[in-house]
Order: C-alpha cells, then structure tokens, then sequence
C-alpha cells in the first residue's frame, strides 16, 4: 500500500487552485468537478462537497494538521508571499528552530495550515 494523495477543503476551488500555482507551482492534473487533483499529491475539495460527504461542518484554521513545504530561496518566497497575498494570516512570521532551520508559518485563503521552511 502507499499514500496516493492528500485532500484539503476549499471554499472556492478555483480560488485556491490558483494560490497554490503561485505560491508552490503546482499545476493541475485532473478537475473532477469540484474534487481537484494538483501536482505533489494535493487534493482540492470543495467545501461543499465535503460537508455533503462528512455530515459536519468545516472547521477553518483547526490546528489539526499543516502542509509542509521546503523552499531554498526563502527571503524570495516570503518576498513572493507578502506580494501575491499581502492579507495572508500568519501563525508565525519568522522563526529560526534551535537546529538552524528557518519556518513562517499562515494560513491559506480557507483556513489551512502552511509551512515553509529552508531545506533540513
């Protein structure tokens, strides 16, 4: 067995599909009609979809899991960032891990937890 892929939920597919193109690069590989499949194994859902599949509501900025990405120019991705999405929420703007590691981490347009950090 392997891990295919990993599902987040969105309040506009299309919305999000293109913060993650601008931000990570990633493209899209398959549009199911409001299930999205992007690049590196990122799934989109819209939020209504998943409410309909789930029976519950969606929590926004739940702490419960991040996506984690590695950047080797991170002064430029920051500098992208305020940019493109100069609103962005931030969990933490900057911070240097004991071991030498650089991280911010936000949220992305639908209350999902992103982090970024330098190459461990």
């Amino acid at each position: 067995m392997k891990l295919k892929n990993f599902l987040i939920v969105v309040k506009d597919i299309g919305r999000a599909k293109q913060f993650y193109h601008d931000l990570f690069g990633l493209e899209m590989i398959t549009d199911n009609d409001g299930n999205m499949i992007l690049t590196e194994g990122l799934v989109l859902q819209e939020e209504r979809y998943w409410k309909e599949f789930l029976g519950k509501e969606i929590i926004p900025e739940s702490n419960s899991c991040e996506l984690y990405f590695e950047e080797t120019d991170f002064e430029g991705f920051i500098e992208k960032l305020e940019r493109y999405y100069p609103d962005v929420k931030y969990v933490n703007r900057l911070m240097t891990h004991s071991w030498g590691q650089k991280v911010i981490r936000f949220y992305d347009l639908d209350g999902n937890l992103i982090e970024v950090g330098t190459p461990v």
